[in-house]
């Protein structure tokens, strides 16, 4: 595939200047009928070649037995036959450089052999042309600036709104439920693409074609997997530098790695979690709600500019107490933070005549619905310029006078560069439409207010590292030294020694099974604690001996000192994820490590301050600053550990790690790793630069 150069491969998507419609039907209401009716009906003012070799008229136009009979070379074809015609037409199109083909064609499924068979062919076939291909399966595109409605999805149909986003999907179907919900509020999007397979164009790669398209000011994403991570990782970061937010609402977790890998960590294979550290890591927003994506979308523009180096202020101002207690309600179960009023605010407005009575609420419940007032309040709030957003709650006022209640709300936003939005708690479509349209982002359920300032708080900013350069080339326990990270002294005896020489550390001591077999000692009885002289470890060892588990295993014993003084043992893991590539983990460890739900997740490598935010955010925390009467922890050298383990993203062969348990000891004394496992393979990923 030879790319033609971006805004060209933009041009050719959403604003052809000839479409040729390959298999077009007579039904406007079947799939392959659909595309010419809906580039009729939005004005379409580019030339449409309906191709049917069956029929000499479609729906009352012209056919063309064939692409080669057509007066020139389309710049854009739709192929929407039966998947025997497939192969032909493509390599026509190859042949002729046709410049983008959407593919649209029954008989292509991903799930059956045959389907699977001829998108190999396909794909080797376009390899080395200058033809793009968009799909398989793809329901096809919309520009809604110039009437390019090319799509089967029958929920395009009608009048939308313009507005500032393109919507790409891979669920082609999740187009017209997103786009007509969107209508129903008076938003609306720049285009809709669908992606279907990718076998060809992906996702990143198209929305990499429009960044400099003036009319596209963010993008929302569907997400059914991250297979393209490093590209899409790629065009956030040159969407965020041309201040063009991208949103992304992303389906959850598969399953299919646990019961492949070698560590609790490599059981996250998939996990919906390292889905959301990537996100977080690339700076794409993550919504849960369908709802939320426009107006998550406005917001992001006008925070855009929000101030570096404090977390998101925002301002709760209601005319409906009990609308607003449900908002917090919902913000706190997202742990995220409302901001009481500065004693000079709270001044200002009691100089303006509006009471404040402390708390996350400016409470306006009866005299807010005076349009003054509510003036007098925002202008206060506002004028400030302490807030990064002020979030106004409207009550039943909505509903019986929307003019009025908006007309303040709306006044304000053309005079300040604060961020404002609202939540309108009746339905009240009126002023909803009146909001968004002049470009306020509403909502209409505390959930999708909540879902859509979590957003915000959750982002992080990607931090730069410096590489170490490891010197050990084996991956073994030695590593651990090169990290810089403290473990016990250990000997390793064979398990069928009759007799060893003496320890090089006092008893009491933990013996361990060991071997290449053996990933959870614990499972299988092969964990000895408290062993307290030679005689008892001979004794264990002639227990594993007589075990029919272990006969005939090349198993040693690795003994080591007990770790004293314990406060806490974790998790920390690694894993280079088939999709997104490196990450690290934090969770409880030792022996309840696959017990525990509760982990922190980022992309690999992490600098100590992104790792004491892993170890702040879990409820372990409380138990490292000291619980129920015991001593603190030592949090500094744990996150310095977790920030030096993390950097096994520098070696791509490896696909697992993990330190279980690593002891934390009271501060001053450091951590102990006790284990540490390592799988090694030929990664699918590779890290990008």
């Amino acid at each position: 595939m030879i790319d033609s150069g971006s805004s060209k491969l933009a041009d050719h998507i959403f604003r052809p200047q000839s479409i040729a419609l390959v298999g077009a039907s007579d039904n406007k209401n079947s799939p392959a009928g659909r595309p010419l009716a809906l580039l009729r009906e939005s004005g379409f003012e580019g030339r449409i070649y309906p191709v049917n070799p069956k029929r000499t008229q479609v729906q009352g136009e012209r056919t063309w037995k064939s692409l080669e009979s057509l007066p020139e070379v389309p710049e854009h074809v739709y192929l929407l036959g039966s998947a025997h015609t497939v192969l032909d037409t493509i390599a026509y199109c190859i042949e002729a450089v046709v410049p983008v083909v959407t593919i649209l064609a029954s008989g292509l499924s991903a799930t059956s052999t045959n389907g699977i068979t001829l998108e190999q062919k396909l794909g080797a076939m376009v390899l080395d042309s200058r033809t793009r291909i968009l799909g398989t399966s793809s329901l096809g595109v919309v520009s809604f600036g110039n009437g390019c409605r090319l799509t089967a999805n029958a929920a395009c149909s009608g009048e939308f709104p313009l507005g500032g986003d393109l919507v790409v999907s891979h669920s082609g179907s999740i187009v017209g439920a997103l786009v007509t919900r969107a209508r129903s509020r008076g938003a609306g999007f720049a285009g809709l693409v669908s992606v279907g397979t990718e076998l060809d164009l992906t996702m990143a790669q198209i929305c990499t074609a429009t960044l400099d398209d003036p009319s596209v000011l963010g993008y929302v994403l569907f997400l059914e997997h991250l297979r393209d991570a490093p590209a899409l990782r790629q065009f956030a970061a040159e969407a965020a530098r041309r201040n063009k937010s991208v949103v992304a609402f992303k389906l959850g977790r598969t399953d299919e790695a646990a019961t492949l890998s070698l560590t609790h960590t490599g059981a996250m294979g998939g996990d919906d979690q390292i889905a959301d550290a990537f996100l977080k890591d690339s700076g794409i927003l993550r919504v849960h709600y369908l709802d939320a994506l426009p107006e998550v979308c406005m917001l992001a523009r006008t925070l855009s500019q929000k101030r570096q180096g404090h977390k998101l202020r925002t301002a709760i101002v209601t005319t409906t107490g009990g609308g607003a207690a449900m908002l917090v309600d919902e913000l706190a179960l997202r742990k995220v933070p409302v901001s009481t009023l500065p004693d000079d605010t709270a001044a200002a407005l009691r100089t303006a005549g509006i009471d404040y009575h402390g708390g996350p609420i400016l409470d306006l419940t009866l005299a807010g619905t005076r349009a003054d007032i509510m003036s007098k309040a925002l202008d206060t709030l506002v004028s400030s310029g302490y807030f990064d957003l002020v979030l106004i709650v409207l009550g039943s006022s909505a509903h019986s006078r929307p003019i009025e209640s908006v007309e303040p709300i709306i006044e304000i936003t053309h005079r300040t560069t604060c961020a404002v939005a609202v939540l309108v708690m009746p339905h009240a479509p009126v002023a909803l439409a009146l909001l968004v349209d002049a470009g306020v982002p509403a909502f209409n359920t505390p959930e999708v207010c909540a879902d859509a300032l979590h957003t915000f708080t959750s982002k992080r900013e990607r931090v730069g590292y410096t590489p170490i350069g490891l010197k050990t080339a084996e991956m073994t326990g030695t590593v651990l030294d090169d990290f810089g990270i403290n473990r016990p002294p250990e000997v390793f005896i064979d398990l069928y020694a009759e007799a060893f020489s003496a320890l090089p550390f006092d008893y009491p001591v933990v013996a361990k099974l060991s071997g290449v077999e053996l990933a959870h000692k614990t499972d299988v009885g092969g964990v000895a604690l408290g062993v307290t002289s030679v005689e008892d470890l001979l004794s264990v060892m002639s227990k594993w001996r007589a075990d029919k588990r272990f006969k005939g295993k090349s198993f040693r014993v690795q003994v080591q000192p007990m770790v004293r003084d314990v406060v806490a043992e974790v998790l920390v893991g690694y894993l280079l994820d088939k999709e997104v590539g490196p990450v690290v983990t934090l969770s409880a460890g030792g022996v309840f490590a696959e017990l525990s739900d509760r982990r922190s997740v980022r992309m690999a490598p992490v600098d100590e301050g992104e790792a004491m935010s892993m170890i702040n955010e879990l409820p372990l925390s409380r138990i490292l600053d000291g619980y129920r009467g015991k001593g603190p922890g030592d949090k500094q050298e744990l996150a310095r550990s977790i920030s030096a383990f993390s950097r096994l993203a520098e070696f791509a062969r490896v696909v697992e790690a993990e330190i279980n348990p690593l002891m934390v000891l009271p501060i001053g004394q450091g951590v102990s790793a006790v284990d540490v496992l390592f799988r090694e393979a030929v990664p699918q990923y590779r890290r990008a630069g």
